[in-house]
């Protein structure tokens, strides 16, 4: 490593120094390999990295006198396993990769992603996400949050929440995550909600985008192309017709609507009053009436590893899977409610949370993360399941981290994270996707 020092001529040289062309010359020496980098300006300072946490002075032209003092920071600090960092607004909400922390390496460290909606929005919202490969060699969840994603003249805005558990593969799932809010939006913009209906326009706006995106799904090819006339790759065939995913999506607004659309067993649940009440029934294939349906359609239920499809699939309802289309229906089912003053959170899971954690569990430890009080540290609440630690492994996390220093949003985000890291403890093998929504700042809205 070199430094380059330029060396001027002076008032004090002779004449004959400073004949045509002038002499610059450019002197290099080495330094050592902590020296800071110097100029021949005598005003200018060593420069340094100042030590996390330690105040400097910055000053700047026409400043002089009057330097500001900041505080130096780090950005990219590893979240820690139990205190995780503020969050960013969703206008610069980043995406970042992290592995398991050093040190004890029985549980992993978990980042968090957490947002509210953007200025603009009256009702103010406040939530948190997850979203983990877990043990799963294979990434093929995906996680929706819009935030006032659709609004009219004079109307509440509305909210978009979603996860799409894919399988087969994750094409479906991430064209579902890039498209089914704006499908939305499009098909809420076509009709008018009078006063009275606005359930039943949501309701039918709902129907139509899953229709939509059922179309696109199938439509989709591996390789990434979407759409008529259908790709003829090499990915055309097999590869891309066994794969599909789930749709949980709820639709939040701020005249306390609730309308939730379930496709496949991912699962929303809402705690009310301190009980834990599902607003959405997994579609597996033994499910009384979904066996009739697929036995009445011509298809057949094997049990090999569970309730299967043609021995395939584990769920009768799911977008895509073109191959077992003809007893697969992308259909959702619709709940619609409004919401009460003792609705305390929303919690909308993949099934890699719900086939180890219970209803109940899971709205308690949202509940108790919620509460006004500090929340329970993770320790406190592994204590009661057995196994925390077990949950070692090569765990990858997917997290948009955001800047609001809110309470309620940093409770949602520790939330999320803790239900992730509950069902890691239980031994979940899946993808694991969580988002919990705080439900009593809309209520006060």
């Amino acid at each position: 490593m070199a430094a380059h020092f330029l060396v001027m001529a002076g008032e004090g040289d002779s004449p004959e120094k400073c004949r045509e062309p002038r002499r610059r010359r450019i002197e290099t020496s080495p330094l050592e390999p902590d020296r800071a980098i110097a100029s021949s300006s005598s005003t200018r300072a060593a420069v340094r990295r100042p030590e996390i946490g330690e105040v400097v002075e910055l000053l700047c032209p026409g400043d002089a006198g009057s330097g500001k003092r900041y505080r130096a920071g780090r950005s990219d600090q590893a979240p820690l396993p139990v205190s995780l960092s503020p969050l960013h607004t969703s206008s610069s909400s980043s995406s970042s990769t992290s592995s398991p922390s050093g040190g004890d390496a029985s549980i992993p460290a978990i980042a968090s992603s957490s947002m509210s909606a953007p200025a603009l929005v009256e009702t103010s919202i406040m939530f948190g996400f997850i979203s983990l490969s877990g043990r799963s060699r294979e990434m093929e969840d995906a996680v929706s949050v819009q935030p006032g994603f659709f609004r009219r003249d004079g109307r509440a805005p509305l909210h978009f929440f979603a996860v799409f558990d894919g399988h087969g593969g994750s094409h479906v799932s991430a064209l579902c995550k890039e498209r089914m809010h704006a499908i939305l939006a499009e098909e809420l913009s076509q009709g008018e909600a009078t006063d009275g209906e606005e359930v039943a326009w949501m309701r039918a706006a709902v129907e139509r985008s899953f229709a939509r995106m059922e179309d696109l799904a199938l439509s989709a090819c591996a390789c990434g192309r979407v759409g008529l006339p259908l790709c003829r790759c090499d990915r055309s065939g097999i590869e891309s017709d066994i794969v599909g995913s789930t749709a949980v999506v709820a639709l939040l607004d701020g005249n306390r609507k609730l309308v939730v659309a379930n496709c496949g067993d991912s699962r929303a649940v809402l705690s009310r009053g301190g009980q834990a009440v599902p607003l959405t029934d997994d579609h597996k294939p033994d499910r009384p009436d979904e066996l009739a349906r697929i036995e009445g359609a011509g298809g057949r239920v094997i049990y090999f590893n569970g309730a299967r499809v043609s021995g395939m699939l584990a769920m009768s309802r799911a977008l895509g899977d073109k191959y077992l289309k003809a007893f697969v229906t992308s259909e959702p089912e619709i709940c619609a409610l409004d919401r009460s003053a003792e609705d305390e959170c929303l919690i909308i899971a993949s099934d890699g949370l719900w086939d180890v954690i219970p209803n109940e569990v899971a709205c308690n430890v949202a509940r108790q993360c919620l509460a006004e009080a500090d929340p329970p540290k993770d320790s406190e609440i592994l204590s009661g399941i057995g196994g925390g630690d077990e949950a070692g492994g090569p765990e990858k996390e997917q997290a948009s981290d955001a800047e609001n220093k809110q309470p309620s949003d940093s409770r949602c985000s520790l939330a999320a994270a803790l239900l992730a890291r509950l069902a890691l403890a239980r031994n979940a093998t899946d993808n694991i996707s969580v988002i919990v929504i705080d439900l009593r700042r809309i209520n006060q809205g």
